[in-house]
């Protein structure tokens, strides 16, 4: 009996140090994106072994529909996802997960515009006129953000409903007056006989700017591969600036389909701006005063409850976290 007792003990030791000596294997952070030219450096930071190095597993999922990515968020099949900061907002339900802005992607600098026939000289003679853009997208709170600007509302146009590939188009036939819409529809805007270029994002920087979103519970749980990430994000955005044609090649390559050619991946970078480590602190702001993003915010909160797009009553200061730019 002594002796059975004894290898019983001798038994659960040699357990209990291999349960011990086992290294844990954490799960990957799981970050969501679309196919977007402002979201290549995650994969620099992935290729390059950055994530690795500043300590956290990341796994990039390619979900195209945003209200896919939403869904997936709130069931908590993913950890975080890249989207713009106005398109969060309708996201917020009563009773469901908080989000957490934790830091700034990159920023459309001319990759958005609004292009109109060239009687309509300002933003005001859109007044009565044919508008197309999509309805519930960061075209819509763009082309808001500007009439408002211009001390007119959406009831004050005739809205067309459409994708921003088929405002561009429409527009380029002559079936309205303007269209609110991104590249190639820009440029075949403005190229056509009857139009040009009224307003592009690059006048309007801060406005529609991507970042990185958690719902607080991640937020909580995972803050130290949070600030792992941001601190990959930095030193790919940098290795951009030092080595554009290897980042192009290693971006194109990771964020594919119709970018996948290095030289469309080139040529759409320059409708759009990094933002690095300076850019995300300036935007952020610092607790207590926040930077552009307050701004941002506030047009965004302003809009879609105008709309009442808006189901839970926000202020910019609960959506945004510190953790990773303050670090």
């Amino acid at each position: 009996m002594r002796k059975l007792t004894i290898l019983s003990a001798a038994l659960a030791a040699v357990i209990t140090l291999g349960a011990l000596t086992t290294p844990v294997v954490a799960k990957p952070f799981k970050l969501a994106h679309s196919t977007w030219v402002g979201y290549g450096p995650l994969f620099i930071a992935r290729d390059k072994g950055y994530f690795k190095e500043e300590g956290v597993d990341v796994e990039l999922v390619n979900m195209e529909d945003v209200k896919i990515r939403f869904a997936a968020l709130a069931a908590g099949r993913i950890d975080a996802l890249a989207t713009t900061v106005d398109t969060v907002l309708l996201y917020l339900k009563p009773g469901g997960p908080k989000y957490r802005y934790v830091f700034a992607l990159d920023d459309s600098k001319g990759g958005d515009g609004v292009v109109a026939d060239k009687s309509i000289k300002t933003i005001a003679d859109l007044k009565g006129k044919k508008v197309a853009f999509t309805e519930g997208s960061v075209s819509q709170f763009y082309i808001n953000v500007l009439l408002k600007q211009a001390g007119l509302s959406e009831s004050d146009i005739e809205v067309v409903n459409m994708t921003a590939g088929d405002a561009g188009s429409a527009f380029v036939t002559g079936r309205v007056d303007a269209a609110v819409t991104w590249e190639p529809w820009l440029t075949r805007g403005k190229q056509s006989p009857h139009g040009h270029l009224l307003h592009d994002s690059s006048m309007s920087p801060g406005l529609i700017t991507d970042v990185v979103v958690v719902p607080e519970n991640v937020l909580k749980a995972r803050a130290e591969e949070i600030k792992a990430i941001y601190r990959a994000w930095v030193r790919a955005v940098d290795f951009v600036k030092s080595n554009p044609d290897e980042s192009y090649e290693i971006m194109a390559k990771g964020v594919g389909g119709w970018l996948k050619d290095p030289k469309v991946f080139a040529e759409t970078l320059s409708g759009i701006s990094y933002y690095g480590k300076t850019e995300n602190e300036a935007f952020f702001g610092k607790p207590g005063k926040l930077g552009g993003l307050r701004t941002t915010l506030q047009n965004a909160i302003d809009i879609w409850s105008g709309f009442g797009k808006l189901q839970v009553k926000v202020t910019p200061e609960d959506l945004v976290s510190f953790v990773a730019v303050a670090q």
